[in-house]
């Protein structure tokens, strides 16, 4: 049996390394490494495969937040809901930007936010709602935005861990996610199902005249070279990482369906096990079933019942099997996010979440003797 990684990288780059060592070799030679045509080229293709308006490539997916509530106008003070289980980049924007967060505890089956907690949360300075598609499905988009119109907030998708999941409104209508808010954005870090071999981000909007003030934003707000029209950063997607961005992107729906088979198989393996509750999706969607869209299982994420997560954990390593636990600290209770507004009585999902979760090697070069070995590994220590 080969090793097992928690995500193979080198497994998937051998498959495509003729097609991604040449197109480098080419970036090099043609000293274009900054919004060169690979750039450019890519922005137009993830356009295409998004169904979106416009795209803004940029350095990585937390500038891609910042630049989103920065391009919105949103000020000091301002409250920005988003969900209390997730990774802090999405939490550390709004305090860079002297936002206010308003963390939300999240629905126990999907990990999204909990949809009256939402509500509840809402106050008059409240401008803005991050959903996070977390895991790789997304939130109830329907009622987000339904909440979002009631109360005029925008909604700034997270879409770093569900690029590629598609969202089935209740008219059959269908959307990619990140393209339904006010703005999507997302990360192409290399683990992600569209990595790059660096760091690498991108922003989405419909609109055309929030696309013109987000294209200056990260360049430093220019438009024209030295003239400084707004106030930027510089955040930019180097030649290199779009070439190997525009070869995977290629690729993504079949990685996506790759890890939708692998999940698949856990879930079926597990289903019947007392102590172990599989993934559930939402979106309508109870099952991995085999023509299903709405999950790409960024991470593939177990909730352990039997109060014996961290000996798990501990035991799947000591057989070599990586796993992580995201996530072991809620963000509520960061040191850097405490908050006396919080009320503990507020967060019994996260809360428990934090305890119970683990997440198993889910990546595009698993194979069923790999899955073998880690599902017999788990259900022996689980019913020992």
């Amino acid at each position: 049996m080969r090793k097992i990684q928690m995500v193979d990288l080198l497994g998937q780059y051998d498959k495509i390394q003729e097609q991604i060592d040449s197109k480098i070799l080419e970036v090099v030679k043609s000293g274009a490494y900054i919004n060169g045509p690979e750039v450019h080229n890519f922005q137009k293709e993830l356009e295409d495969y998004l169904g979106v308006k416009h795209v803004i490539p940029c350095a990585n997916g937390t500038d891609a937040l910042q630049i989103a509530m920065m391009g919105l106008g949103l000020k000091p003070g301002d409250e920005v809901i988003t969900a209390d289980f997730t990774f802090a980049a999405t939490v550390e924007v709004i305090a860079l930007l002297q936002l206010t967060p308003v963390l939300v505890d999240v629905e126990k089956d999907t990990f999204n936010m909990n949809l009256e907690a939402l509500k509840k949360a809402i106050t008059p300075k409240t401008k803005a709602i991050v959903p996070v598609h977390l895991f790789g499905q997304c939130a109830n988009m329907e009622a987000v935005l339904e909440i979002a119109k009631v109360h005029n907030l925008f909604v700034i998708e997270d879409t770093a861990q569900a690029i590629g999941a598609n969202y089935t409104f209740s008219n059959g209508t269908k959307k990619k996610a990140g393209t339904m808010g006010i703005i999507g954005t997302t990360s192409f870090f290399p683990s992600k199902n569209l990595g790059c071999y660096g760091d690498g981000g991108a922003i989405f909007t419909n609109d055309d005249d929030l696309a013109h003030i987000l294209r200056g934003m990260v360049n430093h707000g220019m438009y024209k070279r030295y003239y400084h029209d707004v106030v930027g950063v510089n955040s930019r997607l180097d030649s290199i990482q779009a070439a190997v961005l525009r070869i995977k992107l290629t690729h993504l729906d079949a990685y996506c369906n790759e890890r939708r088979k692998a999940a698949r198989y856990y879930n079926n393996a597990f289903k019947n096990e007392q102590f172990i509750s599989t993934p559930k999706m939402g979106n309508g969607c109870e099952f991995v079933c085999d023509n299903c869209d709405c999950h790409v299982f960024h991470q593939y994420t177990l909730q352990i019942t039997n109060g014996k997560r961290n000996e798990l954990h501990q035991h799947l390593l000591d057989n070599g099997i990586p796993n992580a636990i995201y996530y072991p600290v809620a963000l509520h209770s960061q040191k850097a996010y405490v908050d006396a507004r919080y009320n503990e009585a507020d967060f019994k999902v996260t809360n428990e979440l934090i305890e119970t979760v683990i997440s198993l090697p889910m990546h595009t070069e698993l194979d069923t003797e790999q899955q073998d070995f880690i599902i017999k590994t788990i259900i022996d220590f689980i019913n020992n």
